[in-house]
């Protein structure tokens, strides 16, 4: 057995219930690999190791990335890569950075302002000494442990916020607040409009399942589950505080019939669309029950919001 046999990692932690995937991930392509235009669905930072890789998206349009450099896709950004020569690189993955020093995040926060034009960060010797070391965890046989992952991620942020000049950051972390804060300002004007989670996503141009994951990122829910709860607020305001017709309420819901309103009326409220009006013309303050809905998997795909 040769000595570097003898210290390979023995452990297996991808059985570890706290091993995160995804999070960290060492990619390495021959020249001419090619991903098509996508939303992201987490915000990714790339670091560029080795190679040239051009970028096409909202912030770097027909950008070359040269080994040494980085940048920030942010949640719900739409971009490309293509590999101009051999590369490898290290995506991290994320929704909300591991700050260490929320002080000096929000300062950054505070002064973010869009660029006239983006640029590639360098990647400096103290981020290049712990990317180096990534690679070889990130290229073992087994996953690396998942706190380990959090600790790396830590000291990455820690690197980027504190060596970094403000007036860099305050352009290289403002994609982050804009994406999040467009994607919510379509979710609140549309989530009304859609019958079903393929409309919603389609509405905005993304795939279902990139929507699915966008959606829960940002908003802590599955998407399905979020717009019932909506529904719900809404049918509650309408029978306790308008004098719209039930039929009136149903329609501008989605419901098909009647019969189909009232049965979801009696599953979120405990009766009916005719006797929760009259409790509420009594004084009563109707409230949604808090059951809590099992949906299988791929049920979500299928059934009416």
């Amino acid at each position: 057995m040769t000595k570097n046999n003898l210290y390979a990692r023995q452990a297996n932690c991808a059985l570890c219930p706290r091993q995160q995937e995804g999070v960290l991930v060492y990619r390495q392509y021959s020249q001419g690999q090619h991903f098509a235009a996508d939303k992201y669905s987490q915000n990714c930072i790339v670091f560029l190791l080795e190679g040239e890789l051009l970028v096409n998206s909202n912030e770097y349009p027909g950008t070359t990335l040269k080994g040494g450099q980085f940048i920030l896709q942010a949640i719900g950004s739409k971009g490309e890569l293509l590999a101009l020569t051999d590369v490898k690189y290290i995506l991290y993955w994320f929704t909300d950075p591991p700050i260490l020093c929320e002080e000096k995040y929000r300062e950054i926060l505070d002064r973010a302002h869009m660029p006239v034009n983006y640029t590639p960060l360098p990647i400096i010797p103290q981020m290049d000494y712990l990317l180096k070391g990534l690679t070889h965890y990130l290229s073992e046989k087994y996953a690396p442990c998942g706190k380990i992952v959090d600790l790396k991620c830590q000291e990455l942020m820690y690197i980027i916020i504190s060596y970094y000049p403000l007036q860099q950051l305050s352009m290289f972390f403002y994609p982050i607040s804009t994406y999040t804060e467009s994607f919510h300002y379509f979710v609140m004007q549309n989530y009304d409009k859609v019958k079903n989670v393929e409309e919603f996503a389609h509405m905005g141009g993304y795939t279902t399942t990139t929507f699915r994951r966008l959606f829960k990122n940002v908003y802590g829910v599955p998407v399905y589950e979020w717009i019932l709860d909506k529904k719900r607020e809404g049918i509650l305001n309408d029978l306790q505080y308008t004098r719209h017709r039930i039929s009136v309420i149903s329609a501008q819901y989605g419901f098909d019939s009647l019969s189909h309103f009232a049965h979801f009326c009696k599953d979120s409220f405990g009766d009916t669309p005719r006797a929760l009006r009259r409790r509420a013309a009594a004084g009563e303050q109707l409230q949604v029950i808090k059951t809590k809905r099992e949906v299988p998997a791929g049920e979500e795909e299928e059934d009416e919001c």
